[in-house]
């Protein structure tokens, strides 16, 4: 499956696995609730970016784009989650047939 971002452009998911698969696991989660990364360690997760210091801010203004590009990869991929939950809800319903049980029907329930 291939995604085009707000912009066009097609994104290589080889290389930005590693970075999605952080962002997929710090988010939360429509069903549970709960960020992955809190329901599997119990704890959540705490990235440096998330913690920075005024004072580092000032010395370092690249951390704060750094902190702003994060979050735009979080608020990326939970847009994209949402296309692909919405692509397999329509997948499955053009390939799902009506099941129609009779009286008399054996059935595995």
């Amino acid at each position: 499956m291939e995604y085009k971002d707000h912009e066009g452009y097609d994104n290589d998911w080889v290389t930005l696995l590693p970075a999605v698969k952080l962002a997929y696991n710090e988010i939360q989660h429509s069903i549970t609730g709960k960020s992955p990364f809190l329901i599997d360690k119990g704890c959540s997760l705490f990235l440096p970016v998330d913690h920075l210091e005024k004072d580092l801010l000032a010395i370092y203004p690249i951390l704060k784009d750094l902190h702003e590009s994060w979050k735009k990869v979080c608020d990326t991929e939970q847009i994209f989650i949402a296309e692909a939950k919405e692509y397999e809800k329509q997948r499955y319903k053009k390939n799902d047939k009506e099941t129609d049980f009779r009286d008399g029907d054996q059935a595995l329930v």
